[in-house]
């Protein structure tokens, strides 16, 4: 069988140099007779591994020497918990609300001291991202936290918040390495690996160093302290090897093509191809707002459930997989991260031509 089109949210396509090279690698790694999979993570050999993968991100991302890179385990979601743990000084957090990640970060926070949502855009249904020039930041606020990019709904920041001097905490799980950003107006940045860099079972954490101290907070388990990982590179215990192994492929993927500067400009004429056909359509509709929209996900619909569901069927049919919108909000999303090729969303434009010449709008 031939492979799909995959527009799935994450886990997500990956560069097919990618996989071909790590599958002609999986008996025998350079030499040694086995493959990542069973190598130790204390050898040589996963030790030159995990330092080129952290080497060619800093080198991608122009990450500072006072950041440090952890790859870490838990996904995303257990960073709700890992940011105020280590974090809340003053115990308090201020949270920008624009989708249900955000949601999620913010509740969890509540668990550990004050967690403020200082704007929201939930009054319509998350299709924008609000102002955030003057928000009503909190003075004994420990950080601003955003998710950057929202992988349900398809909105993103394309001007970070004015946090005031407080430290920024962007979760940018579905926006990793999709265009260059300048680390040092962050102090924590974090993405998990799965939807634009890697296999799932791997978040990478980056992290300014003056952030990272034994000052947590009482109880705070010893695996979700930061400065274990970080006096420990990211080895204090078994890490996620394969997975690690596979995003450093695709970082030297990223290097091949130009660096995320060159990636950007490819996003971006990925998804105009894609958003100049929904501002044209009759019969599909994008929901969000023309200004924060993703690059790297695409909801759309038609209006009709029925014929929702029904071009969903027939996308897949069509070699068109994973289309089905998020369950919270239905409809449809095509995530076009980097290892999306543009013949990818030139093939689904295509499909939702002629599926829109059958069902015509009266």
């Amino acid at each position: 069988m031939s492979r799909v089109y995959n527009f799935s949210a994450g886990p997500a396509v990956l560069p097919e140099e990618v996989l071909k090279e790590a599958a002609s690698e999986m008996l025998d790694y350079q030499g040694t007779g086995m493959s990542v999979m069973e190598m130790s993570h204390r050898s040589k050999a996963y030790q030159t591994i995990i330092d080129d993968a952290e080497k060619d991100l800093r080198e991608l991302m122009n990450i500072p020497d006072n950041y440090k890179v952890l790859f870490l385990q838990g996904g995303a979601s257990q960073q709700f918990a890992m940011i105020p743990m280590n974090l809340f000084k003053n115990k308090v957090g201020d949270y920008i609300i624009t989708g249900q990640w955000a949601k999620k970060a913010w509740q969890e926070a509540k668990l550990y001291g004050t967690a403020n949502a200082i704007a929201s855009s939930a009054d319509k249904t998350f299709t924008y991202i609000p102002d955030c020039s003057d928000l009503p930041i909190d003075d004994d606020a420990d950080y601003v936290y955003i998710c950057q990019n929202n992988t349900i709904y398809g909105t993103v920041y394309h001007e970070l918040p004015n946090t005031k001097g407080k430290t920024l905490v962007a979760d940018v799980s579905s926006c990793f390495l999709s265009e260059p950003i300048d680390v040092t107006k962050y102090g924590v940045i974090y993405g998990g690996v799965q939807k634009n860099v890697g296999p799932a079972g791997v978040v990478i954490v980056i992290i300014r160093e003056d952030l990272i101290t034994e000052d947590v907070l009482p109880g705070t388990p010893t695996m979700l302290r930061y400065k274990t990982h970080a006096d420990a590179g990211s080895l204090y215990n078994t890490p996620p090897c394969y997975g690690i192994y596979i995003c450093g492929k695709v970082f030297k993927w990223l290097k091949a093509k130009g660096g995320l500067t060159a990636m950007k400009e490819y996003n971006e004429k990925k998804a105009k191809i894609l958003y100049d056909f929904l501002d044209s359509s009759k019969l599909f509709k994008g929901t969000v707002e023309k200004k924060d929209r993703s690059l790297m996900n695409v909801p759309f619909v038609t209006g009709d459930a029925d014929l929702d569901a029904l071009f969903v069927k027939e996308a897949k049919a069509a070699g068109l997989e994973n289309l089905k919108g998020h369950r919270t909000v239905g409809g449809m999303r095509a995530s076009i991260y980097n290892a999306m090729p543009m013949e990818g969303v030139e093939k689904l434009v295509a499909f939702m031509k002629d599926f829109e010449a059958k069902h015509p709008v009266e």
